[in-house]
């Protein structure tokens, strides 16, 4: 069973092939909904905006605002500062560790549920397990920045997380704290496979507003493989990737 629904401002799509894929579909759906009640900086009762506004203590977040904080500082540290939750105006914005983390918490709920085969697939950062409905790996495709009718790489995670950040469905929304006016116009999308999807999904964002040099940075990270494209059509990949590469 397959269903999308828009939720967090995006696609959400959760398939599971095991038998009585209802109730965790749902579960899973109103799982995300509760992330975004809590977590967007869009809504005016989201708690992130209160903790924004000063109406709510640092002692009196709830614990998964700590954690999402927590992480976030943790990534802030690892990349050198490329990953900031914090804007110029001082507001905090944990969109870039939520996504990731709604995924994997989602995926986690769904297997705890008896699922073994299933994928959830959030804005194109997607956690998979086990096999699709055809009995095989789950095949997942990195789309063609310049064209999305067309798959650039196909992928076969096998239980890994996959993300990807770019400039080339949303615009100029990646935020480079070093150069907070910063534009990126020299690279178009950066993939990331990693141990699950918030591993790669913190990272991707990172390793994108290093700019090209980002792929680097991917290569000499344990347990993380990338693909990047460039402005110009070039694509770099680290030296693993092949190892998931379908096509």
């Amino acid at each position: 069973m397959r269903e999308t629904r828009i939720l967090m401002g995006m696609p959400v799509t959760v398939e599971i092939v095991d038998a009585a894929a209802t109730p965790m579909i749902d579960d899973a759906f109103a799982y995300f909904a509760a992330v975004d009640q809590r977590f967007s900086p869009f809504r005016p009762d989201s708690e992130i905006t209160a903790l924004n506004h000063g109406r709510l203590a640092a002692d009196a977040l709830s614990a998964e605002m700590r954690e999402v904080l927590r992480i976030a500082e943790r990534t802030r540290q690892e990349t050198e500062g490329y990953f900031d939750i914090r804007r110029p105006d001082g507001r905090l914005d944990p969109s870039g560790v939520v996504k990731g983390w709604a995924i994997r918490n989602a995926a986690r709920r769904i297997a705890a549920a008896g699922a073994r085969n299933f994928l959830v697939d959030a804005g194109g950062d997607i956690q998979s397990q086990g096999k699709a409905a055809n009995g095989e790996d789950w095949c997942l495709g990195i789309r063609n920045p310049f064209d999305d009718a067309q798959i650039v790489k196909a992928v076969r995670p096998r239980g890994r997380g996959m993300a990807t950040s770019g400039t080339y469905a949303r615009g100029q929304h990646i935020y480079d704290p070093h150069r907070p006016a910063r534009r990126f116009e020299d690279i178009v999308s950066l993939t990331v496979i990693g141990p699950d999807v918030l591993e790669a999904d913190r990272f991707a964002t990172a390793a994108f507003a290093m700019g090209p040099g980002g792929i680097r940075f991917i290569e000499d990270r344990p347990g993380l493989e990338g693909y990047l494209i460039e402005a110009d059509g070039m694509a770099t990949q680290t030296s693993g990737f092949r190892d998931y590469a379908a096509s």
